[in-house]
């Protein structure tokens, strides 16, 4: 049973009599306890309602169009408390994490109703049969962090007696119809080189419901004191894990008609190897993780500079982006300079002082970094920055420093700019 915390006047719910402070008790005859309990009963055209007020048991029925909301609101999104992780990953980000940032930064979910709802990755281990069965009830499509398909080395690197036992979760899933989007933190020297071939061997095998599969390098900031000793790709190792994996692509794709399996980005750059063409991605499954980024960027940027004008006289910026992009975004800055003579671009790779140097992406820069390294030099009259490295919807850095707060450091006006070739291009023309 669920507190409403109020109702959106003129919804079905306001409509039929459901008022604020009415407990939601079912919908359709079924118990509701989260939002995917919710969403799902309440998708009929006719929706009978049972809330409790004042004690009293009351029965509503709501008419609406399929699919549209009831119009309820809960004190949070999920209607319950997100759930928390219980693994302890060699790899987890958040454990290498600087102290004292905010407190937001330092919680790790895991939640299953957080990867059908947003996209999050999830490794199962804190679910039930029965979360499975309301899974599979639901035709929920779910994404995976699966890392490994051996069940001893998955216990190791997860930090979770249950990780191994939890995989026949994946399979059962797959069977029953399942759609899985899955991803791989590709560590060296623990799931690489045959064991990378193993889990896509096993995860080969339970398609076409493994739609996709990202293989991404592990991240190592300087905060590891304590921690397992991980090592990060080198040239060689990033080239020999694309080797691996496009072996696996050759063969999904002459049986399924898709590669499936992708190595993100870095790898390639790492590698020190040219990004594959556009087609090579398919339909940009895992665009998310890092995987085919750059080559949209750009070819939109190519696209769009074929056509832009520029009348806009002598404009000198800079743009800011991370080791592990710069010779990308150092090329694309080089052809818009080409194409319009009054166009002076300052591309600076930012070293990341604040996690260390081996972090190299673009969205772990923070403001202290930008500020203690672009400051005292001509940037301009404006620095163009990533939205990437700003928190969702907001102006705040990871270091918890604000736009304003650069702008003000280094006397210059910022603009942020999307993963977009359009928008980075507009944002160095002025437009």
């Amino acid at each position: 049973m669920v507190p409403i915390k109020s109702v959106i006047s003129g919804s079905p719910a306001s409509d039929c009599g459901i008022a604020e402070g009415d407990i939601l008790v079912s919908v359709n005859g079924e118990i509701i306890n989260d939002v995917l309990d919710y969403m799902y009963y309440s998708a009929d055209v006719n929706v009978e309602i049972v809330v409790l007020r004042n004690g009293d048991e009351m029965k509503f029925i709501a008419h609406k169009d399929e699919y549209d909301d009831l119009g309820l609101e809960f004190d949070t999104f999920l209607m319950d408390s997100k759930r928390r992780c219980s693994n302890k990953c060699v790899f987890c980000f958040i454990d290498q994490m600087p102290p004292n940032m905010r407190e937001t930064l330092y919680f790790k979910d895991d939640d299953a109703r957080l990867s059908f709802l947003q996209g999050n990755y999830v490794t199962l281990t804190n679910l039930k049969d029965e979360d499975i069965d309301r899974i599979i009830k639901m035709k929920l499509n779910i994404n995976v962090s699966v890392h490994t398909t051996n069940p001893e080395l998955r216990v190791k690197m997860m930090g979770n007696r249950f990780a191994g036992e939890k995989l026949k979760y994946i399979r059962r899933l797959a069977e029953n119809g399942i759609s899985l989007n899955c991803q791989i933190v590709c560590c060296p020297d623990l799931n690489d080189g045959e064991e990378l071939r193993r889990t896509l061997r096993d995860l080969g095998e339970l398609m076409p419901n493994i739609s996709s599969l990202a293989v991404v390098p592990v991240g190592v900031t300087k905060f590891r004191e304590n921690l397992y000793p991980l090592k990060t790709f080198d040239k060689t190792g990033a080239g020999e894990t694309i080797d691996i994996i496009e072996e696996f692509q050759n063969e999904f794709l002459e049986k399924y008609g898709t590669r499936a399996v992708f190595p993100s980005d870095e790898f390639f750059l790492t590698a020190e190897r040219e990004l594959p063409e556009m087609d090579y991605y398919e339909d940009f499954p895992q665009f998310e993780n890092g995987v085919g980024m750059l080559r949209s960027l750009i070819d939109e940027f190519e696209n769009a500079l074929e056509g832009a004008e520029y009348d806009g006289g002598e404009r000198h910026i800079t743009v800011a982006t991370g080791y592990c992009p710069y010779p990308v975004i150092k090329g694309l800055c080089e052809k818009a300079e080409n194409k319009f003579s009054g166009l002076k671009i300052d591309v600076m790779p930012i070293r990341n002082d604040f996690f260390g140097n081996t972090i190299t992406v673009t969205g772990l820069i923070t403001a202290t970094d930008l500020i203690s390294q672009l400051k005292g030099r001509d940037n301009g009259t404006e620095l163009l920055i990533s939205q990437s490295m700003l928190m969702q919807n907001s102006d705040i850095f990871l270091d918890d420093k604000t736009v304003s707060d650069v702008e003000n450091a280094l006397d210059i006006k910022i603009k942020t700019t999307l993963n977009d070739g359009y928008d980075l291009l507009d944002a160095i023309l002025g437009i």
